[in-house]
């Protein structure tokens, strides 16, 4: 089983993107680790999600949702404050910007879970989830208990500055989860946020880094000084919204196909096995590219490509 820990909330898309800032808003299903769950049921990964879930009908379409994805929800809290919503803004290129409204929504009232069962291979992080408080304390202790426990981690931290109160005491937040960190996957622009490069990051745990750069591709690096890239899938950009999440879970399903979920076998995978792990990540994100909000693809659209 792969878990994905984090927020689910509702984005609100425009609907023109011509329309201006008063254009009609069309909401959609989001969250980083919300969209990274859904791909994994969508790609046919056993997958649970923990986060809290609002009682609101907005909440109720989320838990919808992962269940129409075949994700389980045994451990989602719900609560019946109001869920997240996320007021996107896309740019003539299809890329998205975020604004949030958050205070006191249910997601950040998550609570550490029990143990988790001993068939949880993996566990992702990531996004607002660990920048909102009290929550993100929560999801913190999980990442350290998990990693303690031997299950591999991804951390993707999809970096919302405008959510960030304290940013140099966020990088260094970031740089004290990297010894629980299994796999560290970000974008070219979490990279140059953060100050960091993926030579600094290796040395301090993760056994690799996959480093996202849109229309030039992925790169993943490894801690033994290897490193592999593959460029990206031409494709009409409707929008980005959710290209980085199907990205982390394309990664852990083509990871789970090399029989790559543990720390150790992570760290021993070849150079053929990355170029095939980030080609599949890369048809994914283009699929996700080419229809608006977040909609990742299902196994049947990426088979036989």
């Amino acid at each position: 089983m792969i878990v994905v820990a984090g927020e689910s909330l509702i984005d609100l898309v425009p609907a023109d993107r011509a329309g201006g800032p008063l254009a009609p808003l069309t909401p959609r299903r989001g969250g980083g680790p919300y969209n990274t769950a859904v791909a994994l049921g969508r790609l046919g990964e056993h997958t649970a999600f923990c986060s809290r879930i609002s009682t609101d009908v907005f909440g109720e379409s989320l838990v919808e949702g992962l269940r129409e994805a075949g994700v389980e929800t045994a451990f989602v809290q719900r609560g019946p404050e109001p869920t997240t919503l996320a007021v996107a803004t896309l740019s003539e290129d299809g890329s998205a910007g975020f604004g949030f409204y958050a205070e006191g929504s249910a997601d950040r009232l998550f609570a550490i879970p029990p143990a988790l069962p001993p068939s949880v291979r993996a566990i992702v992080f990531g996004t607002c989830s660990l920048v909102l408080e009290p929550g993100a304390t929560a999801y913190e202790a999980l990442l350290r208990r998990e990693a303690a426990r031997g299950v591999l981690t991804l951390l993707d931290p999809n970096i919302r500055a405008g959510l960030v109160p304290d940013a140099a005491a966020y990088r260094a937040r970031f740089r004290s989860w990297l010894p629980s960190v299994s796999l560290l996957k970000l974008s070219e622009q979490d990279a140059q946020w953060l100050g960091g490069t993926p030579g600094d990051w290796l040395g301090s745990g993760p056994a690799s880094v996959v480093l996202t750069r849109g229309g030039g591709g992925l790169s993943a690096f490894t801690a033994a000084g290897g490193e592999v890239s593959v460029p990206s899938v031409p494709v009409e950009v409707v929008d980005t919204i959710g290209a980085g999440d199907t990205v982390s879970a394309a990664l852990l399903h083509a990871l789970a196909a090399h029989d790559a979920l543990t720390p150790r076998a992570l760290g021993g995978l070849g150079e053929r096995g990355w170029r095939e792990v980030l080609s599949l990540a890369a048809r994914a994100a283009a699929v996700a590219c080419s229809r608006p909000g977040a909609d990742p693809p299902y196994a049947s659209e990426l088979a036989g490509e």
